[in-house]
């Protein structure tokens, strides 16, 4: 694979089919449209379908191709196969000089697997990430280490993420540390006025007084069991009469399962349906305490100042938690009670994790990523699919 012409734009095509993937590359489809150097062509799966096109619109990103790959209940080898199908043809279609991957989801595995196949180069954003446990979190801890052997470029949001890389082999001069995008949305939507209640159309969901809990909970292996307990430790800490408590709940129906039965119709408790961004990031921002099994949230969290408790076995963004951001608190009902109101009872604890500041970048992340990829992409030397493997101009 040749470096295009000067004279035209980098055809990118940018793979995302959740809404996390979503916020995290919609700073770098804005940048790349703005750009002279780039032409963004975004290709959405349709994973969360139901959350993710008005949001899109709303973050100020267009969708050149919607897939439809959603089936209920369906296995991970189904989704995947349909993925890599679907997506290689789109690929074969549009013919970009390269494929920009978010994360670890099944998209992202699929999107970089079949560019593999189609000999196109992959830019791997938040690069890095690792627990060390092959099945903890599942699938996305093997998803981003296969990844990370199919990349040309491995955007790392940490120096830590950037170590695990050059650890595993990959050449130093294809990993590059240039904070997180998450950061970049954030600040993105709040300059623009509408991420909180105060400043325009977002809304936040709490309605009371009351002390404000944030939960979200949908990991996989949570499902089950383990999720219904936390399920009662939610009841236990509303019970206490002074905290209110907004649950977005996921559309799997694994989690509502497992949730439903638990909390529905708890006085202290509010389920509502997921939260567009806007009226998530109103929600964070207005919350006193984010009990969290999600990823994306343990990095925005810290930005505004609202301590995490991440009700996980593992993270691979221990660098929240060595900062004092974030408390890694697992799946334990009583522990998570216990943490829980700790810090709401606790003056001094509760200040010493909301100052404890943000670890994961200054909101320039996605300049970075188009940097680089620029000057690749200008230099004489053809960009391949590595910089040493069978598809370089070595």
């Amino acid at each position: 694979m040749t470096t295009p012409p000067s004279t035209l734009p980098v055809r990118a095509m940018l793979v995302l089919g959740t809404r996390p993937e979503a916020i995290k590359l919609a700073p770098v489809a804005r940048a790349m449209a703005d750009s002279e150097q780039f032409e963004p062509l975004v290709v959405t799966t349709g994973q969360h379908r139901e959350m993710l096109h008005q949001m899109l619109g709303l973050l100020g990103v267009d969708v050149r191709a919607a897939l439809d790959v959603m089936r209920s209940r369906q296995q991970l080898s189904d989704l995947t196969a349909r993925l890599v199908r679907e997506l290689g043809e789109v690929m074969r279609e549009q013919r970009p000089d390269l494929v920009v991957v978010q994360g670890d989801t099944t998209t992202a595995l699929a999107g970089a697997l079949a560019a593999f196949y189609e000999k196109i180069p992959v830019a791997h954003v938040e690069a890095g990430l690792r627990t060390g446990v092959i099945d903890n979190p599942f699938p996305e801890e093997l998803n981003r280490s296969l990844i990370g052997r199919m990349a040309r470029w491995h955007f790392a949001p940490t120096p830590r993420a950037a170590r695990h890389l050059t650890e595993e082999g990959v050449p130093v001069e294809q990993v590059f540390t240039t904070g997180n995008t998450v950061i970049d949305n954030l600040l993105w939507v709040l300059a623009e006025g509408t991420g909180t209640s105060a400043f325009g159309t977002g809304s936040a969901a709490f309605r009371t007084g009351a002390r404000r809990v944030l939960v979200t909970l949908h990991r996989r292996e949570n499902q089950g069991e383990r999720m219904r307990g936390m399920g009662r430790a939610l009841a236990r800490l509303a019970g206490r009469g002074d905290v209110e408590i907004v649950l977005p709940l996921h559309k799997s129906p694994a989690v509502r399962d497992a949730l439903l039965p638990e909390l529905d119709g708890h006085p202290g408790i509010s389920l509502v349906e997921p939260l567009d961004y806007l009226d998530f990031a109103a929600t964070l921002a207005e919350c006193d305490l984010v009990l969290t099994d999600s990823g994306g949230i343990q990095e925005e969290a810290p930005s505004l100042s609202k301590p995490a408790l991440v009700l996980r076995t593992t993270t691979e963004r221990p660098e929240a938690v060595e900062a004092g951001a974030a408390r890694l608190v697992g799946t334990d009902p009583d522990a998570i009670v216990t943490w829980a109101e700790r810090l709401l009872d606790d003056p001094v604890e509760y200040r010493r994790m909301a100052t404890a500041g943000n670890p994961f970048g200054d909101g320039q992340a996605a300049g970075r990523v188009l940097a680089q990829l620029a000057e690749d992409f200008a230099a004489e030397v053809p960009v391949g699919l590595t910089a040493s493997g069978p598809y370089s101009a070595a």
